[in-house]
């Protein structure tokens, strides 16, 4: 299993972008690229080819999971673990979208401070499966 080091985050929101990116590259650590729609975030795993995509759930036009939708009929992106990010907590909601194959749901807003190490707890409990 390869270690986790590039994260794409698919954010329609420019500061949570911003923080986010800050968060993940000067506490943990890790390469991320930033996209601000579900479409640009499909071009940009492709050429990108991240170990981990954290993706928004709202976003206009293409929401989070018809992205992920499209990146499991992808046959070069299907396996890439994505992280859902959404203020829609509540267990019901949290159930259904790892129903639709994310690896979990992290809470916005989100404490720069942890966001880091949040994403590598996903990562390391999906490495033991």
């Amino acid at each position: 299993m390869s270690d986790l080091s590039r994260i794409l985050y698919i954010e329609d929101d420019l500061d949570i972008q911003s923080v986010a990116q800050l968060a993940l590259e000067a506490v943990g650590g890790f390469t991320v690229y930033l996209s601000d729609s579900g479409a640009d975030g499909l071009l940009t795993a492709a050429r990108e080819r991240p170990d981990l995509i954290l993706l928004d759930v709202m976003m206009p036009g293409m929401d989070g999971p018809s992205t992920l939708d499209a990146l499991r009929k992808d046959p070069d992106l299907a396996g890439i673990p994505v992280v859902f990010v959404t203020a829609k907590v509540q267990p019901a909601e949290v159930s259904h979208l790892t129903s639709l194959g994310a690896l979990g749901v992290i809470a916005k807003p989100f404490d720069p401070m942890q966001l880091a190490s949040t994403v590598t707890a996903f990562w390391d409990v999906r490495s033991q499966a």
